[in-house]
Order: structure tokens, then C-alpha cells, then sequence
């Protein structure tokens, strides 16, 4: 088991790796096969969507198959081959084709992990453990920032691309290897259920729309807002903005190990998802309210956001409380295809309503506008959360 999660990890570290590191390759291949800014971002978009759309397939796999063939054969397929299609791309399409086939490879990969948590561990150490394997497999994020660029340089980006396809490949004949099922439930009511069954589950409901925006601003920002924004209203010089953005990745990290035992500590997945997005309500408003106030308390904002918007383990683990074992793998799958479509919808959605709040007004004002664009619908997310149950019989 503890081998079957070191390689689960590996694989998460893959997953991260892959959804990030366009931003380092995207001079290379600008130069090279004419893919710019406008073609990456759609082909980071069709990742994510690539990525939710997988989502309720791979829980009825889970449910049904188990995670050791779902996220092995996954990542295999479609991590392995789509990593090979990029490196030989020649044009914009194949790395939008490479990008779809990681994200179906990557689909699986965390929650393969929470399934076995779900199945195999007490529901009081779900939290925890949901948050310590995003806080591992986020070092993804930083090895797909300057370690990569440094690779790329040395070798060149085909071959780093192949490689990668190797090391993917490896990884998913390790999961074959080590990673075992729990063990199947002989006597599940109506053998697995359905996707629908999740959604008749009352509980859920009033926890979607947070699982929905609670991610959104953090990955957004981080991904696409944050250098153009220290750039255009501080000023900030390449080097500064990549130290920024490198502290707002940590924060994003730490926050996952401070949310993931805290709603063991106060003994309530609730209180702790609703102060930590009431934090990060404050933390978008201030960025709304004084974008211009200054690189520093830009800086320390950015961070908190990063630190706050890590409250998706403890969101997953309210959902998980809901569940019973037999939809346990639709149930967390429905969860995340919200969460990542969240983001998805929030990245596609930032670049036009930034269009439009630059027409005729400063930078400053501008990126107001584009904080207050993230602040909104988690706002929304925490009205429905209020009235939330806070634990669910299958978490008792």
C-alpha cells in the first residue's frame, strides 16, 4: 500500500507538471512551430476540459474496475502518448492534440488516490491525507517552472518531451505494480449506481458551487493574471515577477498542509472551508479595492490568495462524508469535474471580461476589475455553502 501511494504521488507530481509547464516552453515554441499566447492558452484550456470531461467515466472505472487499471491504462494511453505527440508536433493543432490526450492521462491520477483513501482509511484522516498528496504533487508546479526551462535549454524541447513520455510510462507501469484495490464490495446496493445517484444525494448540493469557484481564482491568477499584473501596474522585471509567483506556488502548497489537519483540530470540515474562503473573499476584494497600492502588499495579498484558495481537500472531504462506499468513486469524481471545471470556465471567461475592463481605463483600474470578476462567484459559492450540512452520515 505505502509503495502502490509513493508512485500515486509520482504520478501527481506528473499531473501538475504537465497542466503548467506551457508557460515555460511557449518562446520555444513560438520560434519554432509558430504557437503563440492565444494557441497555448487555448491548448491549457483543452486540458482542463479534457481533464473534467474524463471525470465521470474514470468514477464509474474506479467504482467498477478499481484505481490500478484505471490510472495505470490512463496514464499510460493517454499521459505517455500524448507527452510523445507534443514532442513531434509542427504546429499548433498537435500540441492541442498532445494537450487533450495528457489531460485524459492525467484524469485519473488524484483520484485513484482519494478512492483508496476513501475506501481504506477512517474518514477522519480523509481531509489530511487529500491534502498532503496535492501538497506533494504541487512540487509538479515548480519543477515545470525553472528546473524545465534549464532542461529545455540543455537538450532541447523534443527530447525533453520524449523523455517525459518515458518517465510517464514507467510511472504507469509502477502503478500496475504496487498500487492495490481495496477490496471489492460484495453486496453494493444496485452494484455501483450511477452518476444520478450521487446527484439524488441532498447533502451534495449546497457544497457544489463552492467545490466549484473555491479553486478557481487561485489557479487563475497564479496561471495566467499574476505576471501580466506585476508587470503592468507594478513594474515588476522578470526576475521579481518570477519570485512572486514563486512564493504565491509555495503558499499554494503550504495551504494544503495547514487545510488538510485543520478540520481535524476544530472538528468540522465546515468552519474551516467557510473561514478560509471568507479569507480569501477579503484577500480578492483588497486586490479589487488597492490594485495599485503597492509591489509588496501585492505581493503579500497574491499569497495569501494562493493560501486560502487551497481549501479544495477539505471541500472534498465535506463531499466525501456523503457518500456511500458503493458511489464512493462517481461521487469524488462528480466533485472534482466541478472544481476543475470551475477553473476551466474562469480562464476562458478572464481574457474577454479583461478585454473589456481595459477598454478605456488604466491598468490599475483594469486588473481591479479582473479581481472582482474572481470574487464574485465565490462569494456565490459561499452563500449556497452557509446552509450546508456539516457531515454527512457516510462520514461518521
Amino acid at each position: 500500500m505505502k509503495t502502490g501511494l509513493f508512485f500515486l504521488v509520482i504520478a501527481y507530481v506528473l499531473s501538475q507538471f504537465y497542466r503548467a509547464f506551457l508557460a515555460v516552453l511557449s518562446p520555444v515554441l513560438g520560434s519554432e512551430i509558430g504557437a503563440g499566447p492565444e494557441d497555448l492558452a487555448l491548448s491549457s484550456g483543452l486540458w482542463f476540459l479534457a481533464f473534467a470531461l474524463m471525470q465521470i467515466p474514470v468514477g464509474a472505472a474506479l467504482d467498477r474496475i478499481g484505481p490500478r487499471w484505471t490510472v495505470s491504462v490512463l496514464l499510460a494511453l493517454g499521459g505517455g502518448t500524448g507527452a510523445l505527440v507534443f514532442s513531434q508536433a509542427t504546429g499548433p493543432w498537435g500540441i492541442h492534440l498532445a494537450m487533450v490526450l495528457i489531460g485524459v492521462g492525467c484524469s485519473p491520477v488524484l483520484m485513484a488516490s482519494y478512492y483508496i483513501f476513501g475506501r481504506s482509511f477512517r474518514p477522519a484522516l480523509f481531509g489530511t491525507l487529500a491534502a498532503a498528496i496535492i501538497g506533494l504533487g504541487s512540487l509538479g508546479n515548480l519543477a515545470g517552472a525553472a528546473p524545465l526551462a534549464a532542461v529545455v535549454a540543455a537538450f532541447g524541447w523534443r527530447e525533453t518531451l520524449i523523455a517525459l513520455a518515458g518517465v510517464t510510462l514507467v510511472v504507469a507501469l509502477a502503478l500496475v505494480i504496487f498500487v492495490r484495490d481495496p477490496e471489492r464490495l460484495v453486496h453494493a446496493p444496485g452494484d455501483g449506481g450511477s452518476v444520478l445517484d450521487v446527484l439524488r444525494l441532498p447533502g451534495l448540493w449546497l457544497i457544489l458551487p463552492l467545490a466549484m469557484t473555491n479553486y478557481a481564482a487561485a489557479a487563475g491568477i497564479r496561471g495566467l493574471w499574476a505576471g501580466p499584473y506585476l508587470a503592468s501596474v507594478h513594474g515588476a522585471d522578470a526576475a521579481l515577477i518570477g519570485t512572486v509567483t514563486l512564493v504565491m506556488g509555495l503558499a499554494m502548497i503550504l495551504g494544503n498542509f495547514a487545510y488538510g489537519p485543520a478540520d481535524r483540530l476544530f472538528g468540522s470540515h465546515k468552519r474551516v472551508v467557510l473561514v478560509g474562503n471568507i479569507g480569501l473573499s477579503l484577500a480578492l476584494a483588497a486586490l479589487w479595492l488597492t490594485p495599485g497600492s503597492g509591489i509588496w502588499a501585492a505581493a503579500a495579498l497574491l499569497a495569501a490568495v494562493g493560501f486560502l484558495g487551497a481549501s479544495f481537500p477539505v471541500v472534498m472531504a465535506h463531499g466525501r462524508s456523503f457518500l456511500p462506499p458503493h458511489l464512493l468513486g462517481r461521487g469524488v469524481t462528480l466533485l472534482n469535474m466541478f472544481s476543475i471545471s470551475g477553473v476551466a470556465l474562469m480562464q476562458f471567461a478572464s481574457r474577454p471580461v479583461f478585454e473589456a475592463a481595459s477598454d478605456g481605463r488604466d491598468p490599475a483600474h483594469a486588473y481591479g476589475l479582473l479581481f472582482l470578476f474572481f470574487l464574485l462567484p465565490n462569494l456565490v459559492g459561499i452563500g449556497f455553502y452557509l446552509f450546508a450540512r456539516d457531515r454527512g452520515e457516510a462520514g461518521r
